[in-house]
């Protein structure tokens, strides 16, 4: 995967509600009723990393979640990236 430019990320970024690019990644961060509803999520969204075969830094606190996505590999920002930012979006949206 090619790494992205400047002007390429802030177009993707339109259509990401609640995303933003920081430090070479794209971040968010999402909070729950509680634990048991975040850690669910958590586990809907390891099984789409898995099949995209692209995993995220990211944390859990109580009821909150923080995601963090770039492509080691290609040392940035790629469409791999925005994808999954997308699917993650889909699985929250549809919960």
């Amino acid at each position: 995967m090619n790494k992205l430019g400047e002007k390429e990320i802030q177009e993707q970024l339109k259509d990401l509600k609640g995303w933003e690019y920081r430090e070479g990644a794209l971040e968010t961060t999402f909070e729950f009723k509680n634990f048991k509803e975040a850690f669910t999520i958590m586990t809907r969204i390891a099984f789409e990393c898995e099949a995209q075969n692209h995993h995220p830094d990211w944390s859990n606190v109580y009821k909150t979640l923080t995601i963090r996505l770039s492509t080691h590999d290609a040392g940035g920002l790629t469409m791999k990236d925005f994808g999954l930012a997308q699917s993650i979006e889909e699985i929250i949206e549809s919960d």
